[in-house]
């Protein structure tokens, strides 16, 4: 099966990686980036710059880019890829993006005859490199049957949510809800326990063997412990994704109020030049108001 994996970051890599390994699999990997495309390379695969570059008779095409635009560019953009796909290839978009975007670009795989799944995903880049992600999709029959041996190879849980886009994506943004509260929550609770003189790590040993732990508290607090700021996942992800929760709330009339200040925390991050930063260095925004020392900060 020929297919395209079209964003080699933190997640579309493990995602390629694993493709690479599967039985039957000719996989391309797509990004602009030389570095990305040089790792790739070094691991077996083949590696182009732009989604245009695509073999001919391409059969599937997995998106993990960052947002709608990027997505919609990379399939039926000028530089877009939906020229060079076989007839009736399949397109599996997991980027997550509000639910009306990802109607749209169903919609224009449908008038192309391209079977489109709306198939988010989550588990970080541990997740992706595991092969151990979840998947939440939607999309007719024929779109799930083409993506099986494609989500078989990157996930451990595969949740069809009906025929409809859309709803794979409204489900990853309510996902994104409870991942923004919790990070922005584990960074309060972090920065309070360091103004008021516990020792971080310690700190973190007792939160993970006690009740208050989330996921979220477990994965990322070490980052901080260690003072890494390299971006599995960035401060901006969670501004574009909380604000994804503002409009499917508002759209609802749904209050999100936890959502909204958990967003604020991020968009000041982003506003004190830590957009591009590791998530859960939205500490840094209690840093500033608290004049806080991270740990290794002396």
């Amino acid at each position: 099966m020929r297919v395209g994996v079209i964003g080699l970051g933190s997640m579309g890599m493990g995602a390629a990686l694993n493709l690479l390994q599967a039985p039957g699999m000719e996989v391309v990997g797509v990004d602009p980036r030389e570095a990305a495309r040089a790792e790739f390379t070094a691991a077996g695969g083949t590696a182009i710059p732009r989604a245009a570059e695509m073999a001919e008779g391409t059969e599937a095409v997995l998106v993990l880019v960052v947002n709608a635009a990027q997505a919609e560019a990379a399939l039926f953009g000028a530089e877009g890829c939906a020229p060079r796909l076989a007839a009736g290839a399949v397109i599996i978009t997991s980027a997550t993006m509000a639910p009306e975007d990802a109607r749209r670009l169903a919609a224009q795989a449908e008038a192309r005859g391209l079977p489109y799944l709306d198939a988010p995903v989550s588990g970080g880049a541990a997740g992706a490199r595991a092969g151990t992600m979840t998947v939440m999709a939607s999309g007719p029959a024929t779109a799930m049957a083409k993506a099986q041996p494609i989500l078989e190879a990157i996930a451990k849980k595969v949740w069809l949510l009906g025929e409809a886009p859309g709803l794979g994506s409204t489900m990853k943004v309510v996902h994104q809800l409870l991942a923004g509260v919790h990070i922005a929550a584990a960074a309060e609770a972090m920065a309070l326990g360091i103004r008021a003189g516990v020792e971080a790590r310690t700190l973190y040993e007792i939160v993970t063997s006690a009740a208050g732990n989330s996921w979220m508290f477990e994965n990322r607090m070490p980052h901080v412990l260690e003072g890494d700021e390299t971006p599995r996942s960035a401060v901006d992800i969670f501004v574009k994704d909380l604000g994804l929760v503002g409009d499917l709330a508002r759209a609802v009339s749904f209050p999100t109020p936890l959502a909204a200040q958990a967003h604020q925390l991020f968009v000041a991050a982003r506003a004190q030049g830590h957009g591009g930063k590791d998530d859960a260095f939205v500490i840094r925004a209690y840093q500033a108001l608290s004049g806080i020392r991270l740990p290794g900060e002396g």
